[in-house]
């Protein structure tokens, strides 16, 4: 994939914070006291190897799962007592699950609209923005199951923030997108950033890892590095983000989340 620059604009302004954030299943301890902020327009990797806890951290911040021990809050709202808050002022795009299949592209859009609160008299004509923008007017109609990968991650970012949120949540988001595909969607990822948008993303691809503001790893359920990925390579004395990943994960010992 090309470079491509990273946006610059993220401010001051906290809007997901977290101190010695825990979640415990009995004995097992999957999130170990992490604490990191994240800024208004910034772009900001949660990376971590299978098992490194990054998927029940998220689950935490994005109000699906209630934490141990520790605070958090996210867009202003506590993670304990304000998770319908959060909800409703975040946007959520998974690899899993993110489109129905067997509705049309067109329904997708409204459907989600719907859900995240989106007036209804708007609803109509900020679709038919959204289709031209894309340039899916001739597939408005298509089932989403018939169209490409990438046009259907292309339209999951999209619709998951299509409600103008304060922050989007991307779990692995381009897995198993082509490469130029990846490109034009990290370029929807700047853009979205660039008029104010918090992009929070995990991602196993170590050049997308490159793209961030700044970049958290996770190991063993704890925070082992956090900085910006030119800060991170020269710490670690790597060329490249893969390098500093394998270093930091390779004395990991867990192997699944």
């Amino acid at each position: 994939m090309e470079s491509i620059g990273k946006t610059g604009i993220f401010n001051s302004e906290i809007v997901i914070s977290a101190d010695k954030l825990t979640k415990k299943f009995g004995q097992f301890t999957a999130v170990n006291e992490i604490s990191f902020e994240v800024r208004k327009g910034e772009i900001f990797g949660f990376l971590g190897a299978n098992g490194a806890g990054k998927t029940t951290a998220m689950r935490m911040l994005t109000g699906l799962s209630h934490p141990t021990s520790g605070s958090g809050y996210v867009a202003g709202f506590d993670i304990y007592t304000e998770s319908e808050q959060i909800k409703k002022n975040i946007g959520y795009m998974s690899q899993k699950f993110a489109l129905y299949d067997d509705l049309k592209v067109w329904e997708n859009i409204r459907f989600y609209a719907g859900i995240y609160g989106v007036p209804n008299k708007e609803i109509e004509p900020r679709t038919e923005a959204l289709l031209n923008k894309l340039g899916f007017e001739k597939e408005r109609n298509s089932l989403v199951k018939s169209l490409p990968l990438g046009w259907k991650q292309k339209l999951a970012f999209s619709v998951a923030i299509f409600h103008e949120p304060k922050i989007v949540f991307l779990d692995e988001p381009t897995s198993g997108v082509d490469p130029l595909s990846r490109r034009n969607f990290w370029e929807m990822i700047y853009d979205a950033a660039d008029r104010g948008i918090t992009v929070f993303v995990t991602t196993h691809y170590m050049d997308e890892a490159e793209y961030c503001n700044r970049i958290s790893v996770m190991v063993d359920g704890k925070i082992e590095a956090l900085d910006t990925p030119d800060n991170l390579k020269t710490q670690f004395n790597s060329s490249n983000m893969n390098d500093v990943f394998y270093k930091l994960a390779r004395n990991s010992t867990r192997n699944s989340d």
